[in-house]
């Protein structure tokens, strides 16, 4: 087993389905500072033997019930979309800190309630865009902050393969599904337009506001052709830098992932790998001063336990929060609706004038 710090987090993980085997649950047991409590699932057979793999000895069908127990000092949600919000509400009320898989929400609306109830509560809230503990993405985040000078512009793309799930079968665990899985009201995937947007949008736009900061407003075009669904995305920066994303599922080719971004003493070209592969960003930093280029190894690809570790030093050590906050989740459904209303206008949109959904 993995060295773990004397001091560490009760987690409890709300939701036993595939990102949860996936990710959560590994995460857990390898955390330095943190524990896997308790699995909760409505699914008895899913849940019973999610906690048999990884050694569980408390589980519950019952969510309330888990939010009661005192060893719990957090939850992980790692359930459908829909159930985000409404779960992290619950977590709050029982006085449990919050990590919360991507997107943080389907609709502004419910995401600035939820932003309520963080201040409220005082307790710390995390959004699952697990890329900003990519240790090439924060090598270009130092750069950009401390010696690049002004950004002028990023371009960034995320590619899903059609050949993702063979290479990804490969190397993920066996993922059980079970027939007693609580579902969303409706299918997610029944609009597909929407789904790739928050299953997918949302992490390119985060990664372009990590790097960027704030988006004011966006120019969005679609094409939908031979099954191939292409946002082309104009982007604007409260800094002035500009920005171009390209959110293409699925390419004919491997997966594509990865951002150029130009500033006034020097570059960044970045290569990202499918998540499932655990491996940092390829991040290549050329320095204008003295025309040499760097890239750090980033040996600990673990993005998923390096979220969990970042987290549960905020709560238990008092450390600056370097994920993704409640206002980071917001920006990034605001960003999406926004992509979402330029399409269907094939105007420019400020995201300061969006409301509603994707």
């Amino acid at each position: 087993m993995p060295r773990k710090d004397s001091k560490r987090l009760g987690i409890g993980v709300l939701g036993a389905g595939q990102i949860a085997q996936a990710a959560h649950f590994e995460s857990c047991t390898k955390a330095r500072n943190a524990d896997l409590t308790a699995i909760c699932d409505v699914a008895d057979d899913l849940r019973e033997r999610m906690a048999i793999i990884h050694g569980v000895e408390t589980t519950y069908s019952d969510y309330d019930k888990m939010l009661a127990d005192p060893r719990i000092d957090a939850v992980i949600i790692a359930t459908s979309d829909a159930f985000h919000v409404p779960a992290s509400l619950r977590a709050l009320a029982a006085g449990k800190h919050v990590l919360c898989e991507k997107p943080i929400g389907v609709t502004i609306e419910e995401t600035e309630t939820l932003k309520e109830a963080v201040v409220r509560s005082g307790k710390v809230l995390q959004v699952g865009h697990m890329k900003r503990f990519d240790a090439g993405l924060q090598s270009a985040k130092a750069f950009i902050e401390n010696e690049m000078g002004d950004l002028v512009a990023i371009k960034a793309w995320y590619c899903d393969s059609t050949h993702r799930y063979a290479m990804t079968d490969a190397v993920q665990p066996l993922v059980i599904a079970s027939a007693n899985a609580k579902k969303p009201a409706t299918n997610p995937k029944a609009d597909l337009r929407k789904y790739y947007m928050l299953a997918h949008g949302c992490h390119l736009i985060d990664t372009a506001r990590y790097f960027a900061g704030d988006i004011t407003a966006v120019q969005a075009r679609l094409s939908e052709r031979s099954g191939i669904w292409c946002w082309f995305v104009d982007v604007e920066f409260a800094s002035g830098a500009l920005g171009h994303l390209d959110l293409t599922v699925a390419v004919r080719m491997d997966w594509h992932e990865g951002f150029q971004i130009y500033g006034k003493n020097g570059s960044v070209l970045g290569k990202t790998f499918n998540p499932w592969y655990y491996k940092s960003s390829e991040v290549d930093i050329f320095h204008e001063s003295d025309g040499s280029t760097h890239r750090v190894l980033g040996e600990d690809g673990h993005f998923y336990r390096r979220q969990l570790e970042g987290f549960a030093d905020v709560i238990l050590h008092g450390a600056t929060q370097t994920g993704a906050t409640i206002d980071d989740g917001i920006a990034s459904v605001r960003g999406m609706v926004a992509i979402a209303r330029s399409v269907e206008s094939g105007r420019r949109v400020a995201l300061a004038d969006v409301s509603g959904g994707v």
